[in-house]
């Protein structure tokens, strides 16, 4: 059974087809769990997880980080949004991998919170390679006005949009996100 185990942990996940270079088939695995709206989900959301797990090969061998965007890093200093024991409790036990986003200074984001400063070791700041804007915000409103978002997102999740008519003009939310049961906005 040990031998089993030590065989499954050498393993790296991949799709069917995917050739896995020799030198990562025998990395430790990384879990990455991240939170957000990701409303749509857009190809950038999905390449968060790449970004970070190449930083995590490259640099440490965890088992589980949050994994969010600098975006959702400032949300950490949003009054009454997160409770500090969650946040010290996600920087200390778990750690997290935050990739950096235009027009965010998430190095000042930790400065600005004791949690965040004090744990500061166990969060790795990771810069994108291939710098993008793409944000659902935006995507959103394209839809809301019409225009094509083709290449911005997985065709999949474009489909899902027009089965369920999201976000354009003829729909509930005009584009401008999604309501919840009691009527507010996510």
């Amino acid at each position: 059974m040990k031998a089993g185990s030590d065989q499954m942990c050498n393993r790296v996940a991949t799709a069917p087809g995917v050739n896995v270079p020799d030198k990562m088939k025998s990395r430790i695995p990384v879990v990455l769990l991240a939170c957000g709206s990701f409303n749509p989900i857009t190809n950038m959301h999905l390449r968060l997880f790449e970004v970070a797990r190449d930083h995590l090969h490259q640099t440490a061998a965890p088992e589980l980080k949050f994994l969010c965007g600098a975006d959702v890093l400032k949300t950490f200093q949003t009054p009454n949004l997160w409770k500090d024991e969650h946040i010290q409790e996600i920087v200390e036990k778990f750690g997290l991998v935050c990739v950096g986003r235009a027009g965010h200074d998430p190095k000042a984001y930790i400065l600005g919170s004791p949690i965040l400063q004090r744990y500061q070791h166990n969060i790795h700041l990771v810069r994108e390679p291939v710098q993008n804007e793409i944000s659902a915000t935006y995507i959103r409103s394209a839809l809301g006005q019409g225009q094509s978002v083709k290449y911005l997102l997985p065709d999949a999740v474009i489909a899902y949009i027009k089965d369920h008519n999201l976000y354009s003009r003829d729909s509930p939310q005009k584009g401008n996100g999604t309501q919840n049961s009691g009527g507010e906005k996510s």
